[in-house]
């Protein structure tokens, strides 16, 4: 049974909000709705172009097939996937996990800890920041997909 790694809905915030660095690709910004983690990716903006205030679905999961079974070349994803749902897919490597500290906030009190996760997708860069009980399945050298598709 397939178990996604993390799965939320997110409102981009800003585009390249340090300037455009490559002409191919974008930073996006995004805030999640459920879990409220915050997203910076990159994004081949000329194969799938985003735009501020888009809102989308983004799943990271081990896997493509359904049932579950891990991919280890092309040939082993099965005939319907989880591709065939989404717009946007890319596989990567997460290289890197930080838990940050609680720093108080303008009341005084501790804001919760979070976890910062770090993949890369072939140069493509992700970091995903959110609460720990929403990245507990993930582990540093883990491969995964990330996988988009635009809501209305």
């Amino acid at each position: 049974m397939l178990s996604f790694l993390f799965d939320d809905t997110f409102v981009i915030e800003k585009l390249d909000p340090d300037g455009k660095k490559f002409d191919k690709v974008s930073r996006i910004v995004a805030r999640s709705e459920k879990h409220g983690a915050l997203l910076h990716l990159d994004v081949n903006s000329e194969i799938y172009p985003m735009h501020e205030k888009d809102k989308f679905l983004m799943v990271l999961s081990p896997t493509l097939n359904y049932s579950g079974a891990p991919v280890t070349n092309q040939a082993q994803v099965e005939q319907k996937s989880l591709a065939d749902k989404f717009e946007y897919i890319m596989h990567g490597l997460l290289y890197k996990m930080d838990h940050m500290r609680s720093e108080p906030s303008d009341g005084g009190s501790k804001s919760p800890p979070l976890v910062e996760v770090f993949v890369s997708f072939g140069g493509l860069q992700m970091r995903l920041r959110a609460d720990p009980t929403s990245c507990a399945k993930f582990k540093v050298d883990q491969n995964m997909f990330l996988l988009i598709r635009k809501l209305m």
